[in-house]
């Protein structure tokens, strides 16, 4: 006696790819044959040039079954070798490979999380909150590593950890903006339990100057928004300069690529505190992989990244900083198409370069 079991999965196939520019950030929207919509998000990139790459790739993700998430991936990334691994590629990689598990999720009836494993904890530490903060040497512009710039940092780290009390945490981002001689005198300062973790305290690519940093800074460090994908991350995790990896979503690959990243660090003894700076959508496409994921330490997201009703979640934060799990199936995220729409035409939030020149006319690195 045999039984039919059907495959939900095996008939689905994409019917359209949408790129949405919304100001400073940039919207895929993927419609199926089965009339579900997945959504993603791309990050920090020129928003007209990426979308107009995004929906490129439609020639690429039209027509194949969405549940292939993994073979889609692979597709795309391998799909030209002059683009392969660039920073422009690989976000609006991560936005379409958001987008499939979010139809993934919704044609299964689950949250994303229930297809990376399950959850591994039932809520997630997040900062910015009451006791859990990071702080900045602030914009681009001109160290001199004096002593009175020194004391400056020094008494916002104290200053914050006064805020947040001895049981919560404090991080500070250099952002790749402080010269080494400076990081070294400022590792000089520092106690190993005055910081969750020192982040960026180096511009990526260069092992050496990591190994250098770690020689001086006693406290925890931290890097990974910048390296993007398993293959940028295994050199540093292999050199052995980090304590703590920092993963992003939308800059690294996607959901598909964090849980690999998350694995190998795993592999290697290093905790992730996942890098975010993306609206609702892709943070909690990021708390999705933070969830499922046994070695993680805590998590950035922020509440100002988009106008207000662009991005609905169905998660909270207590007062201790924690959030719940997504809630309803796919990412869990209602998107309002209109107001993306709007918000796209809004002067003030369209994207525009950064100006880094210091004070002495020259060009920061960040």
């Amino acid at each position: 006696m045999s039984s039919a079991v059907e495959d939900r999965g095996a008939s689905i196939r994409v019917t359209r790819l949408t790129a949405i520019p919304a100001g400073r950030k940039g919207y895929v929207k993927l419609e199926t044959s089965e009339g579900i919509t997945g959504w993603g998000e791309i990050n920090n990139m020129v928003t007209p040039v990426a979308c107009a790459l995004a929906e490129s790739m439609a020639e690429i993700v039209v027509g194949e079954n969405p549940t292939r998430v993994e073979h889609l991936w692979q597709r795309m990334f391998r799909s030209h070798r002059n683009l392969r691994n660039g920073g422009l590629m690989v976000h609006t990689i991560s936005a379409i490979d958001m987008a499939l598990w979010d139809i993934t999720g919704k044609l299964y009836g689950v949250p994303v999380y229930r297809l990376l494993g399950g959850p591994c904890r039932d809520k997630v530490w997040m900062y910015p909150s009451p006791k859990a903060k990071k702080i900045s040497p602030g914009g681009a512009r001109y160290h001199a590593g004096s002593p009175a710039e020194v004391q400056q940092i020094l008494d916002r780290i104290r200053d914050t950890r006064q805020e947040v009390g001895a049981d919560g945490a404090v991080m500070f981002d250099a952002h790749s903006m402080l010269p080494p001689p400076l990081v070294r005198q400022l590792g000089s300062y520092l106690k190993s339990d005055d910081l969750l973790f020192f982040e960026e305290g180096w511009v990526p690519g260069n092992i050496d100057v990591m190994r250098r940093v770690r020689e001086a800074v006693p406290t925890p460090l931290a890097t990974g928004e910048r390296d993007r994908t398993i293959w940028e991350v295994r050199e540093i995790l292999e050199a052995q300069v980090i304590d703590i990896l920092q993963p992003d979503c939308g800059h690294g690959g996607g959901i598909t690529q964090m849980k690999k990243v998350a694995a190998l660090a795993e592999a290697h003894h290093v905790p992730i505190a996942p890098h975010c700076t993306m609206s609702y959508l892709g943070l909690t496409a990021s708390l999705h992989v933070a969830a499922s994921v046994p070695f993680f330490l805590i998590h950035e997201g922020y509440t100002h990244q988009m106008a207000e009703g662009v991005a609905r979640k169905t998660w909270t934060m207590d007062d201790d900083g924690f959030v719940n799990l997504p809630e309803g199936p796919g990412l869990g995220v209602e998107m309002d198409e209109t107001l993306a729409r709007e918000v796209g035409e809004q002067d003030d939030r369209q994207f525009h370069w950064p100006d880094n020149r210091l004070i002495d006319g020259s060009v920061a690195d960040y």
